[in-house]
């Protein structure tokens, strides 16, 4: 009995006793959790700080940068441009945090652990507990030192895709939305052939100088990893991509001859869409087999057939929806609410890019022809209020987006981890580039000018050929794929070769422009018309548009404008007669208003030919004697009035006004013709009667 007692006594004892250590368990455990739950939110508090602190870096930097334009500016230096400016500051803030400011390490606990790549997630099994931690960068370098100050410079990099989705379409977008299309469609058949073949050219020139370059470096025991052919092309390609912002801005400080502006900034919008069309092409480079760097015909068909296709699918993807902005702006009453107008017109626009990237085209060449078409249709259904503000948000977006990735450029070359720096390697490449760049300007020139009514003259060729200027799209290319030992040697190369054009070429663009004698200060539209003498037949001596341009602006005039906006012809009047409900369905009562002025946002583009003068669709000739003759695509539409012998008295029918355009002094036929005055003086040069 006493044993049995004994017996439970002890059991009794045990339980209480496990009860306890179970219940002190159960309050270690809370108080652990506790513990983590207050670590947990002191690390995300501290995160948090950390955030703000580096976007208030990057905001003072610009901050500062504005500041000093403005001096700039005012004091009208232009040997450094504010792109030029951000870097310096990037570069001076890179070494404050690179080398001046050092944060304790919170590092705990090191463990070795052979693997032949680095994960992104790593799995912790602890206690039947499960702890997943994310690789965020290194913290010792390959000789076992510890890289200083490793928490901060991972902090201050940004994800490459952060460019791609949110910094640059702004910058393409602004691009093609102000686009001047006059005289970017009198260069047009010049533009498209230094965008597409010139571009190739350099990518294929650059990509075999760097490959001879790779195999000297090899030779000679300086390459440290795999370095392939296709690495070399894909190299030529990032590089190619031209961005001549420093240049474009002193060109239009000084008033630079309008066809050599053009041409550059036409060249340098398309050759982004191609660079990062063509780059994406090598990357789909696979060759059948083991070896995945050997030369195979139909592979190489096949990145071909890549290019093509994922360039028109964009090209087409950024049109489809500029036209369905148009055509909700034009069927719908937003204009009677420009908040809303524009709200829409921004997202619209935005989601091109997300649009494409999603269905696996190239986002930045959808936004681009994007632009193009929201600047060619959309913005002549918005209201006076939207289309300023359209303007003005995509200018805004486009300067502070630019300027920011210039600035980080700056920071990272010191914040970037894992630089690559070979002299053999920076030295070919920039021989490389001046010889892609050579291959692109004077071969192409030579042909177009067999060919151009308007040559290209010799010293501009020599200003494009120096103002190939890398910029915000070979930098975000080169960044955006880091993983590999060439493509790191890539990155750095890039950054180096940035610094110098942006620096070098652009602030040697004033003396450049003094040493070719190209004239400056002079809008050669103006000067043409003033050279016209009174005996003169011409009204206008501008030079020709290009053939293309001529053929799809009286398709585009006649139909698709009248189709997708409020200017332009009335369909009724275009259309043949059995499709007359179709034309006055699509036909908006304000295209009926505007029918008797020419307010088409696109008379600017209307270009004379030879000795004609090229108004709407209508040439304008005269013969020996003064008397004006006519020819017109657009039967009906409009018409000669008289043939007076007074050479005052010429006129011309459009849709019911009566247009007298004298001949005595040059007018310029591109402008706006106002609303005529109740009771004109018979001094007036200009007579409208209705």
């Amino acid at each position: 009995m006493r044993t049995q007692r004994r017996l439970t006594s002890v059991s009794m004892a045990s339980i209480i006793l496990r009860s306890l250590c179970a219940m002190c368990f159960i309050t270690v455990c809370r108080a652990d959790e506790n513990t983590d739950t207050v670590n947990t939110e002191r690390n995300a508090e501290e995160s948090h700080r950390q955030d703000s602190t580096d976007l208030l870096i990057f905001t003072l930097l610009l901050t500062l940068t504005i500041l000093t334009i403005w001096l700039f500016k005012h004091r009208r230096f232009r040997f450094l441009h504010e792109t030029g400016l951000a870097m310096i500051y990037g570069l001076l803030v890179g070494v404050i945090l690179r080398f001046g400011v050092h944060l304790p390490q919170d590092l705990n606990v090191t463990s070795s652990c052979a693997m032949n790549s680095s994960p992104a997630v790593l799995l912790v099994n602890v206690s039947g507990r499960f702890y997943e931690y994310s690789l965020k960068g290194e913290v010792r370098d390959d000789k076992g030192e510890d890289v200083p100050n490793a928490e901060m410079l991972r902090k201050v990099t940004f994800d490459p895709e952060v460019f791609f989705n949110i910094l640059l379409p702004p910058i393409i977008f602004h691009a093609g939305y102000s686009l001047k299309r006059r005289h970017f469609f009198r260069n047009l058949g010049s533009i498209l052939s230094y965008a597409f073949v010139g571009t190739m050219i350099s990518c294929f020139v650059t990509g075999l100088v760097m490959y001879g370059c790779v195999m000297f470096m090899k030779a000679i025991g300086q390459l440290g990893g795999d370095f392939f052919f296709t690495d070399c092309l894909f190299f030529g390609a990032i590089v190619s991509a031209t961005d001549p912002v420093t240049v474009l801005a002193i060109f239009n400080d000084l008033k630079v001859d309008v066809d050599l502006y053009a041409l550059m900034f036409g060249e340098s919008v398309l050759n982004d869409a191609v660079a990062i069309v063509l780059s994406s092409s090598i990357g789909a480079y696979q060759p059948e087999g083991d070896n995945q760097h050997t030369f195979d015909g139909s592979a190489l068909l096949k990145s071909l057939g890549v290019f093509l296709a994922i360039f028109s699918g964009s090209f087409a993807m950024g049109a489809a929806t500029g036209v369905m902005t148009a055509l909700v702006t034009k069927f719908t009453k937003l204009r009677d609410f420009p908040l809303l107008e524009t709200a829409l017109f921004f997202l619209m626009s935005w989601s091109t890019f997300l649009l494409a990237e999603a269905c696996g085209f190239i986002g930045v060449v959808a936004v681009l022809f994007c632009g193009i078409a929201q600047a060619h249709y959309t913005y002549n259904n918005l209201s006076d209020e939207s289309k300023t503000r359209t303007k003005q948000l995509f200018e805004l977006l486009d300067f502070l987006a630019e300027n920011f990735i210039f600035s980080y450029m700056g920071l990272t070359l010191f914040s970037f981890q894992h630089h690559v720096f070979n002299p053999t390697f920076i030295i070919g490449a920039f021989l490389a580039i001046f010889l892609g760049r050579a291959a692109n300007i004077y071969p192409l020139s030579f042909l177009l000018n067999l060919g151009r009514k308007n040559k290209i003259a010799s010293n501009f060729q020599s200003v494009m050929m120096f103002a190939g200027l890398r910029g915000a799209m070979a930098f975000a290319l080169s960044i955006r794929d880091t993983a590999t030992y060439a493509r790191q040697m890539m990155f750095s190369t890039t950054l180096l070769i940035v610094f110098f054009t942006v620096w070098v070429c652009g602030g040697g663009t004033t003396p450049m422009l003094s040493l070719m004698k190209i004239r400056v200060g002079v809008d050669t539209d103006q000067e043409n018309a003033a050279t016209a003498s009174d005996g003169m037949a011409q009204i206008s001596t501008r030079p020709e548009s290009a053939w293309p341009f001529r053929l799809w602006y009286t398709f585009d005039h006649n139909y698709l404008k009248p189709i997708l906006t409020h200017s332009g012809p009335p369909l009724t009047t275009t259309l043949p007669a059995c499709c007359g409900p179709i034309a006055r369905c699509l036909t908006s009562s304000q295209a009926y208003e505007n029918t008797g002025w020419l307010q088409d946002e696109d008379t600017e583009l209307i270009l004379n030919d030879g000795g004609g003068s090229m108004y709407g669709d209508m040439t304008v000739n005269t013969d020996a004697r003064g008397v004006p003759t006519t020819s017109t695509s657009q039967a009906g539409l409009y018409s000669l009035a008289g043939t007076s012998d007074d050479p005052l008295d010429r006129e011309l029918a459009f849709g019911g006004t009566r247009l007298v355009l004298p001949t005595d002094e040059p007018h310029d036929p591109l402008m706006s013709f106002p609303p005529p005055p109740p009771s004109p003086p018979l001094s007036d040069p200009l007579r409208h009667r209705v």
